[in-house]
Parts: structure tokens; C-alpha cells; sequence
């Protein structure tokens, strides 16, 4: 991956991983063909952060500490991970090198301005490496979206509008910092979201509403972790991770004062492992077990003027698992890894076993043909919060509701790859989630009220095969092209009290292009293309959308130690769809506008030989705002 984005305007890691054959980045969220979810690792080691503060950190760690970037469509066992996994290795600073580091400011543009710096910095003493990351922004954000609901009621159709816009803005500091000692590592990873508010602004057919959200003391993200490995195999590990959230909302119509409440969330999670990894001869065995606890307490108050129902949870919840599994290469040309799992889940809601296998197998006799085939399973959690059955109020008519009896559900993943000469890709994958979950609005037939809820579906389906080519003319021009062509289905017995059966093709391409002007040019230019043909979400269709996205980057200085990176996203922003539910007398419409389309500007400074070289990113369960 150094190579590949070395000549992109990129500078952190989290872009740079959209340059990964079969990875898109898709506004900041990275997925992988073929692939119903990805995990990103660090070093081989599972993060336990919320999805949000991954990202976070992951776009504040400079693109050079980047030594390689390993693809798994199925992950043995022994990393703690059901599913795909993006293991992200990074450089090992030595004492030769002294302190390096990298120093980064940035403007972005997009309804609002937004703007923030990272510092970021390695140094090595005998057996001690330290590592810090730290960055500070400042964020502005809007959204628009234009509704139009034909609500059927009392047997007569009432056709209600909507206009809103959101508007938000924080401070965001985020934290990493990890200190090892030969083969002790002590990490710790926050984030500290302070002067957090947001507005929703609603104009329409029932009138003018204010929604007001604030945080009534910082949100505050820490987990600390502790790993040792030993010399004969064994590796122990465990981290701490607490969550704190305090949120009022106030709702308005006009002036007048409808209803108000506060929300709070406070999660402790304790989480320890144990590997063991044993060699015999050309065959590896591997076992362990882990064991994460975790104590919710959540609430949610409203004011003496609403009817809507209070509450003050504990909810604990406690996840044990065994594994075991084992890997072998064959001088023929296979090579292979197996491994089962079985987990046990437990709330006060529901508890069960769970078995989890993991099989995947590569066959590479020549570095012109390759055949990879990868099966994977996983369970996925719904978030704290839903588990609660709060409710929030967006306007007079629109409201989301928890759901208590939300399932876990179990996902299927399956990916067989052909890799012609190291650089072309054919995928061919299948996705099954069994009761995978969905949120959408449904309008009720008892009373004018959108409700939004997540709810199991019986099942969603993809089927799919997915191109990958790159080509070009020498230094000049470098492209990679991308087609998938998928075949997607959902279906719903019991969706409140309708069912849908939707299923539609869909087609994904992409064409990236970088350009320079000379062999060492310091200038260098990039153009991507974009487009997803209508496609859908649960019962609802989704239009199809576009974008070009641009950007240059100039390096100078000396040994160019400093950076000049310019970006456009999506330009003509494009890049937002109309929604559309229309089944079983639902009839709805929302078009997303203005959220796409910005520009960023970024400054880098490098010191001391902190410098790139030609060689050598689960979903957040925590928060109020589901």
C-alpha cells in the first residue's frame, strides 16, 4: 500500500486504505468486497474501540507510518475476530532512528469550515518503544433532508412534508499512546468530545419545529489495555474500557415548549484473553479463550409535560468463548487454516450458545494464477442503547423507539478470489444474515406518527461478483478500475405488521486515476470516478448515485519534508440518494441533499527523517443517538 498511494494526495491512513484492491472507502467508512463487515486490527491486535474512534484514530496516523497492510476474508480464531479483517502493520520505530514524527493541520470546507492538527511521534530506547498520537479538531457539520410522507390514516391518505436540517459542532480530542518493553505493551486509546450541540430545524405541513441537543458534560472514551507474549507461544492480554455520555433534548414548536429530556450512558467493560500457539513440524495448532464483561447503566428522564415512559437500566452483559484451530502449508501449493469457536452470550434479555466456524484456503503454485477460498461466520450485537427501549422524539410526527426483543443475529460470509499475475481480481462472494436487523421508518396505521425502530428481518441475501484491474502508461498515468455486479434481497415476515420481499440487481463501478509530470515531479494529480447503479435497503429503494472526486499533492522542502495535499469530494454532490418506500400501503419519500461535497486543505511537516518510503481500518454499541 506505500507504494500504491505514494503519488495520491492522501496523508493519513484511514484514506489511504481506499487505495487497497477490493477496499472502498465510501465517506470514511471502509469496506471490503465480498465482505458483509470488516474489522480493522492494529498490529495484529484487536483495538476494542467504537468504530467511530478507530476511524478517528486511523485518520490521525500519517499514511508513512505504514509498513504493509494485510487482507484476511476470514481470520483464524486466535485474533479474536469473526469475519474479514484489515490488519494494519505499522513501523517499528529502533533507537537508531531517534524521536521522529510528523506534524499536520488541516481546513476543511463543506457546508461549514471545520479545521484541526495531529501530532504524531515514535522513539525508540534499547528494549523501550514509545508511540503518541494526538490530535485536536474542531467540526461544523449540516445536513438537509426533504420528506414527503402519504400517511394513510382513519382509512383517508393525510400527505404530511418536511423539511430539516441538522446542524452540529464539536471539539474533538483523541488520544493514542502505547509503551512496550520487549514483549509487555501498555496502550491506552481515548476520545474527549467536548462543546457538543446540534440543532434540527423543521419546517413543513404540521409547522416549525426546534430540536435541541446538548451534551451536558464531555463525552468521554477510554479503554487501556496490557499484552505479554511469551517465548514458548503463550500470549495473555485484557483491557478496560469505560463510556460516558450526558445528552439533553429539547423539543420546540415555534416558541412554545413541547417536551424535554436527558439521556445518560455509562458502560464499563472488562475484557481478558489467553493464546497458545504450539509448531509441529509444518503443522500449527492454536487454542484460547476470553471472556468480556460488561455493566450498562442507562437512562433516560423526560419532563413532567410528556407521557413518554422513563427509565433507569443496568444491563449486564457477559460474552465467553473457546477456540481452536490450526494452519499448514503444503509444498504443492496449498495452504490452509481451520478453526471453530464456541461462544456463549448472556443478558437479562436472552442467552445462548453459539457456534462459530472459520475455514480459509489459499492455492499458490506460480505467482500467475492464485485461488483463495474463505468461509467465515459471525454474531453481531445490537447496540446498548436499543436494548433499552428508550424514545426520542425528531419532531411532533417522527419519533425512534427502542426495541427490547432485538435479536442478535448470525452472518454468513463466503469469497472465492482468482488473482491473475498478482494484479488482477475476480471475486465471487455470497452474504447471509440470518434476522439481520434493519431501521427504517413505517408509518403507523393507529395514529400520524412515523416510527423509526430496528427490527429483525428474516434474512438479507447478497450474491455477487466483483472485477479488479489496474493499467497504465509508465509514470504517467497509474489507474485501477472496479465493477461489481450484485444481486441483493431482503425479506421481512414481520415488519410491525406488514411483510416485504425486495430483492434488485445492483452494479458498482469505479475508475481511479493519478497522474505526474515527470518521473520525480514533485507535483502529482489524482481523478476518481464513481457510481452505483438504484439499489435498496430493506423495503425500501434506493436511486442511484455519482461522484468525481479530485486532488493534488506537492512535496518539498528538504528531502521533502513538507506537504501540500488539496482534495474536492464529490464535486457535483452527487453522492446523497432519494429513499423511497412504496409496499403494502407505506408510500414515502426522502431525499438526502448538501452532505457530501467539501474540500480540504492539508499542511504536513516531517522531522527528523520522519519521511515516507517507496518500500518496506465492529460497529459502535455505544451512545444515546440510535
Amino acid at each position: 500500500l506505500p507504494v500504491i498511494v505514494k503519488d495520491k494526495p492522501v496523508n493519513n491512513i484511514l484514506e489511504a486504505l481506499g487505495y487497497m484492491p477490493g477496499v472502498t472507502n465510501n465517506n470514511g467508512m471502509i469496506w471490503l468486497t465480498g465482505a458483509s463487515n470488516v474489522t480493522i486490527i492494529l498490529n495484529g491486535e484487536l483495538t476494542n474501540m467504537p468504530l467511530q474512534n478507530l476511524y478517528q484514530l486511523l485518520y490521525t496516523t500519517p499514511v508513512d507510518r505504514l509498513k504493509n497492510v494485510e487482507i484476511m476474508y476470514s481470520a483464524p480464531a486466535k485474533y479474536h475476530v469473526n469475519g474479514a479483517v484489515i490488519n494494519v502493520v505499522l513501523k517499528t520505530p529502533t533507537p537508531l532512528d531517534g524521536l521522529q514524527g510528523q506534524v499536520r493541520a488541516g481546513y476543511n470546507q463543506a457546508h461549514y469550515g471545520s479545521y484541526g492538527g495531529v501530532l504524531a511521534a515514535t522513539y525508540a530506547l534499547k528494549d523501550w518503544t514509545f508511540d503518541l498520537n494526538y490530535g485536536l479538531t474542531r467540526s461544523k457539520s449540516w445536513s438537509r433532508e426533504e420528506t414527503w410522507s402519504n400517511h394513510l390514516y382513519d382509512g383517508k391518505r393525510a400527505m404530511i412534508e418536511d423539511d430539516m436540517r441538522r446542524i452540529g459542532q464539536n471539539w474533538s480530542n483523541t488520544i493514542f499512546a502505547s509503551a512496550s518493553w520487549k514483549t509487555f505493551k501498555l496502550t491506552y486509546n481515548g476520545r474527549i468530545i467536548s462543546d457538543s450541540k446540534s440543532r434540527g430545524l423543521s419546517s413543513g405541513t404540521l409547522g416549525n419545529f426546534t430540536n435541541a441537543y446538548n451534551m451536558l458534560s464531555p463525552v468521554g472514551y477510554h479503554n487501556i489495555a496490557l499484552r505479554y507474549t511469551a517465548p514458548f507461544g503463550m500470549t495473555v492480554g485484557g483491557d478496560y474500557t469505560r463510556y460516558s455520555e450526558n445528552r439533553s433534548q429539547s423539543l420546540f414548536k415555534d416558541a412554545d415548549y413541547l417536551l424535554g429530556s436527558e439521556n445518560r450512558q455509562e458502560i464499563n467493560r472488562w475484557h481478558v484473553y489467553i493464546d497458545q500457539q504450539h509448531q509441529f513440524g509444518k503443522w500449527q495448532l492454536n487454542y484460547g479463550t476470553e471472556y468480556q464483561h460488561s455493566r450498562d447503566h442507562s437512562s433516560q428522564h423526560y419532563s413532567a409535560l410528556s407521557d413518554n415512559r422513563d427509565f433507569d437500566d443496568y444491563l449486564n452483559e457477559d460474552v465467553a468463548s473457546f477456540y481452536v484451530g490450526t494452519q499448514r502449508s503444503f509444498d504443492w501449493g496449498l495452504s490452509f487454516n481451520l478453526s471453530a469457536k464456541g461462544e456463549y452470550y448472556h443478558n437479562k434479555y436472552q442467552h445462548n450458545w453459539n457456534f462459530i466456524p472459520q475455514f480459509g484456503a489459499t492455492y499458490y503454485k506460480t505467482p500467475k494464477s492464485i485461488f483463495q477460498l474463505n468461509l467465515s461466520t459471525r454474531r453481531i450485537y445490537p447496540s446498548y442503547w436499543e436494548l433499552h427501549g428508550g424514545t426520542s422524539h425528531i419532531n411532533d410526527y417522527s419519533t425512534v423507539i427502542g426495541n427490547p426483543e432485538l435479536q442478535p443475529y448470525i452472518q454468513y460470509d463466503a469469497q472465492f478470489n482468482y488473482i491473475l499475475r498478482q494484479k488482477y481480481i475476480a471475486t465471487l462472494y455470497f452474504q447471509y444474515g440470518d434476522k439481520a436487523t434493519v431501521q427504517l421508518p413505517y408509518q403507523s396505521p393507529e395514529a400520524l406518527n412515523l416510527v423509526y425502530q430496528t427490527i429483525n428481518m428474516n434474512y438479507e441475501r447478497v450474491l455477487g461478483l466483483n472485477l479488479y484491474a489496474p493499467f497504465g502508461v509508465g509514470y504517467i498515468w497509474n489507474a485501477t478500475a472496479t465493477a461489481n455486479v450484485m444481486n441483493r434481497r431482503a425479506k421481512a415476515n414481520h415488519f410491525h405488521d406488514i411483510s416485504f420481499d425486495n430483492s434488485k440487481w445492483v452494479f458498482y463501478g469505479s475508475l481511479s486515476n493519478s497522474f505526474k509530470f515527470s518521473q520525480n515531479c514533485p507535483v502529482s494529480l489524482y481523478v476518481d470516478f464513481s457510481y452505483i447503479s438504484p439499489s435498496l435497503q430493506g423495503i425500501a429503494d434506493l436511486s442511484s448515485i455519482w461522484k468525481v472526486d479530485a486532488g493534488i499533492k506537492w512535496q518539498f522542502g528538504t528531502n521533502r519534508n513538507c506537504e501540500f495535499d488539496l482534495k474536492a469530494d464529490d464535486i457535483f454532490n452527487k453522492w446523497s440518494p432519494t429513499m423511497t418506500i412504496n409496499h403494502a400501503g407505506q408510500d414515502y419519500q426522502m431525499k438526502v441533499r448538501d452532505m457530501s461535497r467539501n474540500l480540504k486543505l492539508t499542511f504536513i511537516w516531517r522531522f527528523n527523517g520522519f519521511k515516507p518510503k517507496d518500500v518496506e481500518i465492529d460497529t459502535s454499541r455505544f451512545g444515546t443517538g440510535k
